[in-house]
Order: structure tokens, then sequence, then C-alpha cells
């Protein structure tokens, strides 16, 4: 519970009001603040402090001066001001898990439930308001961002459920809207828009059939998100389809998953929002440590914390908001674990792994098979044995083949120490 402070819980009347239901919703912030300051007594000093946030900030969001985007401070605001995840888009968060009395893996497993009804229900009550024409087929400039938003609303799930759960949601999102800009008639500025709309929805359709084994489905998906990012004049959208296909590659040819991250981080250009910039040069990084150029990986790296140096005061992509100085850890250490400096990756990599959630249970396990994979390398087979353990805990419910495609290998490895009682104990896991 990162900056939680009893003092600033808001309370639950306040929090179901439709003033403050309305700005958390929007991540309005600054009227979060304001209602929370005028309704609760609670100072923006309180605010400030609790969620890490410089105080004049704090005055200025609650002026409507700017806003707040990145990941990591949505999530620290939540957990400062005890607000329900489902309230912001996020997974629940961990202390609402004690606050109900409830924890472990059985829960986990009911709200990824949970997740997967309410995903569905969503769609059909309201995905025919925004895909079909009205009279005369003719739309408004008003849908791109109406669908844009819902787009953001349900790259939530991604937060906790496996491609397996999603892809067919990200995917019929995609065909539908697909369908609306073939079938209905709008202004050109409207259709560039909706082909910005339509790049995104294949971008996120393409990572969860990544996600789901589709490995043909995600490179058709995101070679058509290029494509709509290319004609809808979107340069970043364009550059982050190119980084999602050098992500591919890195496992075959190297070299090409090198030159299509390269070409990723010049196709957005410098003028990309710094989310953006963050997130390219973060997946360049990767390519160039899977080719096994450290130097290169290390510059990579530092451009990408540049970056994310700028983000606090400047608008971001919803579809990069999850980039943050926590997933930077995650990144870096990945890729001192793939060029073997494993002095280097872990303490980063357990720092980084010690605030995620067990609710993102697909992404935590798929994180920790890289902190498996450096004990190995530093000789600690038993460390490496109860991280893999763990790992598969946290991977056996999800909808996902990539946490099980990366711990094979490691299981594989530790084989040869079978005598060893931890290492019998998850080789014996990983059968059942």
């Amino acid at each position: 519970m990162t900056g939680y402070e009893p003092t600033t819980a808001l309370p639950r009347d306040l929090l179901n009001r439709a003033d403050m239901k309305a700005a958390i919703t929007a991540h309005d912030f600054g009227t979060v603040f304001l209602l929370a300051r005028s309704q609760a007594g609670i100072t923006y000093s309180q605010i400030a402090s609790a969620c890490d946030i410089k105080p004049e900030r704090v005055g200025l969001l609650a002026r409507g001066q700017g806003s707040v985007t990145t990941f990591e401070k949505i999530t620290r605001i939540a957990d400062a001001l005890r607000i329900p995840g489902r309230m912001l888009g996020l997974a629940p968060r961990a202390w609402e898990e004690s606050e109900h009395g409830t924890s472990g893996d059985g829960e986990d497993l009911r709200r990824r439930e949970f997740f997967k009804a309410s995903a569905s229900a969503g769609l059909a009550a309201s995905l025919p308001d925004l895909t079909r024409p009205p009279a005369g087929g003719r739309i408004g400039n008003d849908i791109p961002n109406r669908l844009r938003e819902r787009t953001a609303r349900l790259r939530r799930l991604d937060d906790i459920l496996g491609g397996g759960d999603t892809y067919r949601v990200y995917l019929s999102e995609y065909q539908k809207t697909k369908a609306l800009i073939r079938d209905a008639s709008y202004t050109e500025e409207t259709g560039r828009a909706l082909r910005s709309v339509l790049a995104e929805m294949a971008q996120q359709a393409g990572w969860a059939a990544f996600h789901a084994g589709r490995a043909a489905d995600a490179t058709s998906l995101y070679e058509a998100s290029h494509q709509a990012a290319v004609d809808a004049g979107d340069a970043a959208l364009a550059g982050n389809a190119l980084a999602f296909l050098a992500y591919q590659n890195v496992g075959g040819n190297r070299q090409v998953g090198v030159q299509i991250a390269s070409r990723s981080c010049a196709t957005a250009g410098a003028d990309a929002p710094p989310g953006v910039r963050a997130l390219l040069h973060e997946r360049l990084a990767w390519a160039h440590a899977v080719a096994e150029e450290a130097d290169e990986t290390e510059r990579a790296l530092a451009a990408a914390e540049a970056a994310l140096a700028e983000v606090e005061d400047s608008p971001q992509p919803d579809w990069v908001t999850w980039v943050d100085h926590n997933e930077l850890q995650i990144m870096t250490g990945r890729c001192w674990t793939e060029l073997r400096r494993p002095l280097r990756a872990v303490p980063v990599l357990k720092t980084a792994l010690a605030r995620f959630d067990n609710a993102q249970a697909r992404d935590k396990s798929l994180y920790m098979s890289w902190l498996a994979a450096s004990y190995l390398h530093a000789g600690e087979v038993e460390e490496a044995a109860d991280v893999t353990s763990r790992a598969l805990d946290l991977s056996a419910e999800v909808a996902s083949v990539r946490p099980r495609q990366r711990l094979d290998p490691i299981i594989e490895n530790l084989a040869g120490h079978r005598a060893l009682p931890a290492v019998a104990a998850v080789l014996e896991k990983a059968r059942a």
C-alpha cells in the first residue's frame, strides 16, 4: 500500500456521491482532490504526502490545470484515498482483500471469473450504440472519442486476465469498428480519428492473441494496425505497431527484431509523447539484449528513463499509461537476465516484483520467470526453485501460454538438481 495514511481515506458516503463517482471514472483527480478537501476535510498537503505528488501540483490539478495519466500515480492515488480499483478500471487493490477478509489464490481466481463475466455483459449492453450507424448512415465526430474511451476501459481487463479470456472480446471490438468504418459515412477528420482508434483496437487484440498462443493472428493484427495508423496519420500508433512486430521477431531472427524496433522509434519520432518514447525504447532495449548487445541495451534503457522523466506533466495516450518506473525496472531486470548479468538483474527484479499485486497473475508470474533464470545464472538453485514454484502457482489459472513457455526451460534446467528437496518439490508441482 504505497503512501497510505488513514486520514486520507475517502468516506464511503463521499465515494458513493454521483459527482465523486463521475470524477473518479473520468480520472479527473483534480475534482477528486477538490471534493476530498471540501467534503471530507482532507487537506491538499495530506493528499500530496500520501500520494507522493508535489503540493503545488495538487493545487494546480484541483484548479483544473493538468491531469494524471501514469499507471504508477493512478495506483498511488487509489491506495492513498482508498478508492476501489473497479472505480478506476484497475484490478482490485491489495488493501481491498484485507478489508474484506479475503486472500489467497482462490480469491484471485474468483475475481478473474467475475471480470470474465462482467466483460461479456458490458460488451453486449453498450456496443450496438457505438457501432451501428444512425438513420441515414452518417455518424458524428463524437463517435471516435467514445470508442477510444471504451477501448481504454476494456484494456483494464488485461491487468488481470490472459489473452485466452480477452482475445474474443478485443477482436469483436476491432471487427465491429472495422465494419463501421466500411459501412458508415463521416467527415474526413472523423475518418482519420476512426482509423486511429481501429489501430489501437488491433494492437490490443494482437497482444491478447500473442498471449493466447495465436502468433499468426497476432502478426496479422499488428500489420493491420500499422496500416490503419499510417492511414490515420498517427505516427505514435504506427511506431507502436512496429514495436509489437519487433517483440514477436526477437525470438527468431534477432537482428531483424533489432531493425524493426529501431524503425519503431524512428517512426514515432522525437515529438511523440514521452510515454510512447519510453515504451518504444524499452522494447528496443529488449531487442538489443536478446541480440546480446549490452552497450546498445544500456543506451536504449537510458533513453527510456529520460523519456519517463518527462511524463509527469504531459498528457499521454491511455495505451501507454501502464509504462512507469516500475515497469522500466522490470524491463531492466529482464534485459540484464538475458545478458547473463545476475548481480544487476536480481536486485531490480526483486524490488519491482514486490510492488505487483497477485491479481496481476499473468504479468507477475511471467516476470518472475526472469528472476528465477537470474538466480540460476548466479548458481542459486534453491532460490530459483522457490521463485519458480511461486510463479507456477500464480500462472495455474491464467489463460496465457507465455508464463509456462518461459518457465518450462527453467524447470528443465532445475531437473539436473533434483536431489535438492526444493527442486524435487517444484518438479513435482510442474508435472501436476
